[in-house]
């Protein structure tokens, strides 16, 4: 199972940095970054107004679309994003140290944003902890994200891969699980779309330059869909 409290050196020069294996000790940096671009007649509706900001707290998947300029490119365009990018980030539960930091959670850094935290929130956590109220968590993060004054979620899937597959699998169910609880979450099921495709490094979580261009483009759709939901 993921370690809790520690983390693997890993390098953020540059996406070709990230780390090639994750050791027993997982932790997985948490990163953050997003998405953009035109898509449904809602979409172009939503847009209307300007830009739709956006937050995103994500992961160290994620992190590599700050280093990938066609990705970034991507990012820019009908969305005014806010990246949060933070190594060993968990859920709710406090979060791992890295090189004597500790990161807030996604929990506290939504709460902090207030009403600041845009019309989306997008959430890309879990590599860090195992799936025991990993449910509840969400709960409490979407709770703050409409008080907040969000309009919508989308919540991305963990990759199953690496030994703790089992553990992301579980992790995925309570995502998917939290939708028919909150008609306010979309879930981007990474996982599934990612599935066989040639767009990650040799532990199969962290992107290649190809993977984080993938990944935007993946993600794009679900923001302006959140972005027109009626709360």
């Amino acid at each position: 199972m993921p370690q809790h409290g520690a983390c693997e050196r890993v390098s953020l020069r540059g996406v070709y940095d990230l780390p090639a294996r994750l050791g027993t000790m997982r932790v997985v940096l948490v990163a953050a970054a997003f998405v953009c671009v035109l898509g449904s007649t809602q979409a172009v509706r939503a847009s209307d107004r300007g830009p739709i900001p956006v937050t995103f707290v994500g992961d160290s998947v994620s992190a590599s679309i700050a280093y990938v300029p066609a990705a970034q490119k991507n990012l820019g365009r009908g969305l005014a994003v806010r990246l949060d990018l933070k190594v060993c980030r968990r859920l709710v539960q406090p979060s791992c140290s890295f090189q004597g930091s500790t990161p807030t959670t996604a929990l506290e850094a939504v709460r902090a944003y207030g009403h600041a935290l845009g019309r989306v929130l997008i959430v890309k956590v879990g590599y860090n902890e195992g799936p025991q109220g990993y449910g509840a968590g969400i709960d409490r993060v979407m709770r703050a994200a409409l008080a907040d004054g969000a309009a919508g979620v989308v919540w991305v899937t963990l990759r199953e891969k690496t030994r703790y597959s089992g553990i992301y699998h579980a992790t995925n169910l309570e995502i998917k699980n939290a939708a028919k609880r909150w008609p306010q979450l979309l879930v981007a099921d990474w996982n599934a779309y990612s599935a066989g495709k040639p767009w990650f490094r040799s532990d199969g979580l962290h992107l290649s330059a190809r993977g984080a261009t993938q990944l935007v483009t993946f993600l794009r759709p679900y923001v302006f869909r959140a972005a027109a939901t009626e709360t």
